[in-house]
């Protein structure tokens, strides 16, 4: 297997070529014995791929030649880490021009990287408490009404508030009759 991985890749690290501690490194653990799902990189590739040493993104701009190999399992690594760098600008510009067929990104994503972590939006009162769609909140301020010529007094309740799904600061609810938009730093719970 090693020799294979050897003759491949010239005795280098497929990744950024050095020739220092080579090792395979294994990508599917359902199938250990292909060379294909192997990758021969040196020891700082390896642990930094493994995250036992953190990532120097500098070292990792070898990618942009690996990225272009016809070997899918370094198409695959390559893919990895230029996501788990994709806070740098290089890095996003790499993936974007990056080539990597259906079946390989599949490949690529099993592992988890890749995906984008959604933050939920957090509707907090005033007092930082969290709103749920249908809580009752009191308003903490008399707040003018524009276009509907009045005021909302300090202390009116407002019930079964709706939040604003794409902004935390704000919900809806009805205050004399009129659904209005309320910024939450103006309630309590």
């Amino acid at each position: 297997m090693q020799h294979q991985l050897i003759d491949r890749s010239g005795n280098a690290c497929e990744l950024c070529l050095s020739t220092r501690e080579m090792t395979p490194f294994l990508l599917d653990e359902r199938n250990s014995t292909i060379s294909e799902n192997y990758v021969l990189v040196c020891s700082k590739c390896k642990s930094q791929i493994e995250q036992t040493e953190s990532l120097e993104p500098n070292h990792w701009r070898c990618l942009n030649e690996s990225m272009w190999s016809e070997v899918q399992a370094v198409k695959v690594i390559s893919w990895r880490m230029l996501n788990r760098l994709k806070q740098h600008a290089w890095s996003q510009e790499l993936l974007e021009m990056m080539y990597i067929d259906d079946e390989t990104l599949t490949w690529a994503k099993a592992s988890g990287e890749g995906r984008d972590e959604v933050e939920p939006i957090l509707h907090k009162d005033s007092n930082g408490a969290l709103l749920i769609q249908g809580d009752s909140v009191t308003l903490i301020k008399d707040l003018e009404v524009k276009g509907a010529g009045f005021t909302a007094k300090r202390g009116t309740a407002v019930r079964n508030i709706r939040l604003v799904h794409d902004n935390p600061e704000q919900i809806e609810g009805k205050v004399e009759g009129q659904s209005i938009i309320i910024l939450t730093q103006f309630v309590k719970k």
